[in-house]
């Protein structure tokens, strides 16, 4: 199974000067039978900037374009919905509004706010078949509405627990906009419940965006005999600051010892793109 990993889109404001059909077409080069895309597909969360983006990932000719949401996508109390609107459609995981929570905003006052929904995490499961193995994509937001720092709600994953142990599969895959393992000045403030959720399920593969900057890792821990890879994308096209690494990564047979993992990094020079490939497993 090949795997195409975006992250940090950032149409709006911080969205880069580069030319995005040039891209889609560089993206639309590699042989993907997934492309995951792993949250701040906007700046501020604004319908425009959600159309934007919409238009620029069904240019992705893949027949499975997964996305997530991620904290620059929820400053609208209706990010929920345009999420789902233009970004990404799918039935999303729920809790009754009578659970107590600790997530701030998790439930909107829809006589207030006059949204449809009024639940605004976005948590979904997507089984996939590629090349005869069943994988399970699994979404758990770990965004909180008007937050820049994340936080995944413990109810959350008690259901989302309960419909993994109910499904039969090969290879999970999770997805959140924060790292797990919570390197960044605004991390997952809770991250500790949702390794515990990885470890429980026996996860090995875990994707994340959100910095802006490459991470790469392999956990190994020695009391609950778990290891998994931590793959953190840089920023697929932004303008946020200097340090920005704007790039994109191509996994070959994820799922087999034989996993080949390549960084493509993006250089804007005047009006001229350039793409630098390494090979870095």
């Amino acid at each position: 199974m090949n795997l195409l990993h975006i992250s940090d889109l950032h149409f709006g404001p911080r969205h880069w000067e580069g030319d995005d059909q040039v891209l889609l077409n560089k993206l639309n080069s590699f042989n993907a039978d997934i492309v995951i895309n792993t949250g701040d597909s906007t700046t501020d969360g604004l319908e425009d900037e959600y159309v934007a983006a919409g238009l620029f990932l069904a240019g992705l000719k893949c027949d499975n374009v997964i996305s997530i949401i991620g904290n620059h996508d929820k400053r609208n109390m209706r990010s929920h919905e345009l999420f789902r609107k233009y970004i990404y459609d799918t039935p999303v995981i729920t809790i009754p509004e009578t659970v107590l929570t600790n997530k701030k905003h998790l439930f909107l006052n829809r006589e207030i706010t006059k949204v449809r929904e009024n639940f605004t995490d976005v948590n979904f499961l997507k089984s996939l078949s590629i090349d005869g193995k069943s994988i399970l994509i699994i979404n758990i937001d770990s965004n909180e509405l008007y937050n820049d720092e994340g936080f995944v709600e413990k109810e959350v994953l008690k259901v989302a627990s309960e419909k993994i142990e109910q499904l039969e599969y090969d290879l999970p895959l999770l997805l959140t906009h924060y790292s797990v393992l919570g390197t960044d000045e605004c991390p997952l403030k809770n991250s500790s419940i949702l390794i515990d959720f990885v470890q429980k399920h026996k996860i090995e593969y875990v994707f994340c965006g959100h910095t802006h900057e490459l991470e790469l890792m392999r956990t190994n821990d020695l009391y609950h005999n778990h290891s998994f890879f931590h793959f953190m994308c840089g920023s697929l096209s932004s303008c946020n600051h200097a340090n920005d690494d704007n790039m994109f990564l191509y996994y070959e047979n994820l799922g087999s010892a034989d996993l080949r993992l390549y960084l493509v990094r993006i250089f804007l020079e005047g009006s001229d793109m350039r793409f630098a490939e390494e090979r870095v497993i």
